[in-house]
Parts: C-alpha cells; structure tokens; sequence
C-alpha cells in the first residue's frame, strides 16, 4: 500500500484521513503528545512535529519516513498573515529541512485569502504564485508542489450560522471537506503535478442565503444578485473534470 504523510493533523487533517486511508497509509505530525498517542492508536503513525518561526541553531532534523512516502500534504499555515515575512522564511526552511530533498508529489493547502476583498470574480492567474510569499518559497524548492487554495473550510461542525456574522449579504467562497478530499484522490490517482488551483464550491450564495438555509428559514428575497468576493474553481473543474459533491454551500449541513 502507497504512504500519505499529512504535516499538520489539524481540523483539517482529521476530516481526509478518512477518505485517504481507504486507499493509502497514513503518516502524519502534531503538536502535542496526547494526539499523537491518540493518533497511533487509530493506526495512523504519528510523530510530534512545530516548525518555529525563528532560526534554530541547527537545522530542523529530517522525517525519517521521508524517503518512504509517495505524497505528502502540507496543511501547516505558510502565509504572510500568520507571520511576517523573515519569520515566515524562517518557519518553511525548518520545514524544508524535515521535508529534505522530497521528489514525491506534494500538496501545499494555502488560502483564498490571497484575493483582496473586491466586487469581483478572481480566478489564479489574478494573483499568480510568484506574488504570495509562501507558495513563492515552497515553489521554488519543490517545483512539483501543487498549491490548492483552498476557500472557507466547512462542514460537520463547521457550518455559517454557528458563527457571528457580519456583511450578510456578501458572497461566500466555502469549501466542504468532502470535496477537498474527493480533489486529492482525483489529482493523486492521476499523479498531477506542478498545478495552481482555486478549491471552492462552484456556487456562491450570500453570507445571509446559507445561514437561512442551515436554519431552515425561507429565503423571501429571492435570486437577488451577489455581491463581494467570488473566487472562481472552474479552472479546477476544467483541467480535472471534477464533480464537487457538495457544489452549493446552501446544502452544506446535509450530510
């Protein structure tokens, strides 16, 4: 059987491993003792691993199941907003040195967040990689790397009306976990290489439309058009031919 290592078993994290350890073994990094035992016990081979934003006095030692895995899936933060640029680089080349020289296929998980909030739609080439600091750096060390970038992360019990809200009638760009498992299978199977994608929901209904949905109250304004932020996957949905399980965020809380 073929090994996944997933850095960083997160929310995230702990929603793919299911769909991935259907077909794959599952290596994986946390931060604490307790999860990694509870990890283990489940079968899925954790080690304890933080990647520190400062310059360490030598390098970051390397994972030993490196040379053992075909894919790996970084999920760890590699954006600006978590840090400023010098600790930023700091964080990946610790990172890197645990990573080494790896010539597997890899998935960096970045962010839609990358897209200012402007009226409008973007899609990947608005703002290519070479402009946001940390796809820039890991692309350049790992040029087979494909960056996903992925939009709100949702479902089970991540869902909108949970959640204090402001600007209800902007545009969502949400992601349901599902999907961003189903797009990893998709792109693994058939070994894709080099990509840039925007991973949300083809639809996007306003902030107020999925609330009402997830409380079941009826939407009495209609198909009034909608405003804000809309960041397009249909590049992904071109190049991939996939179809999203959970394409309308308004159905989210149907699972």
């Amino acid at each position: 059987m073929k090994k996944i290592g997933i850095i960083g078993y997160g929310w995230l994290g702990e929603r793919i491993a299911p769909a991935l350890s259907a077909h794959y073994e599952i290596y994986t990094t946390t931060t604490t003792e307790e999860k990694a035992e509870k990890l283990n016990a489940k079968g899925l081979h954790a080690i304890l691993a933080s990647f520190p934003d400062y310059q360490l006095s030598g390098p970051y030692p390397k994972w030993d199941m490196m040379e053992s895995l075909d894919v790996l899936i970084i999920t760890i933060p590699i954006s600006e907003k978590s840090c400023c640029v010098s600790s930023l680089y700091n964080r990946i080349q610790n990172l890197a040195a645990f990573v080494g020289d790896f010539k597997g296929q890899m998935f960096l998980m970045s962010s839609t967040g990358v897209y200012p909030d402007l009226d409008k739609e973007f899609t990947e080439v608005d703002i290519p990689v070479e402009k946001i600091s940390g796809e820039r750096m890991i692309k350049s060390k790992y040029s087979q790397v494909n960056i996903l970038r992925l939009g709100g992360l949702m479902g089970d019990n991540r869902l909108l009306k949970n959640y204090n809200i402001s600007n209800l009638e902007a545009a969502v760009n949400h992601i349901h976990y599902v999907d961003i498992a189903g797009i990893l299978l998709n792109m693994i199977e058939n070994e894709t290489e080099g990509c840039l994608y925007n991973v949300t929901a083809p639809l996007h209904p306003s902030k107020s439309q999925v609330i009402n949905a997830q409380k079941n109250i009826e939407d009495r304004k209609g198909a009034l058009e909608v405003k804000g932020k809309k960041v397009l996957s249909s590049k992904l949905v071109s190049e991939l031919g996939y179809d999203f399980q959970y394409p309308d965020p308004r159905t989210f809380h149907n699972n």
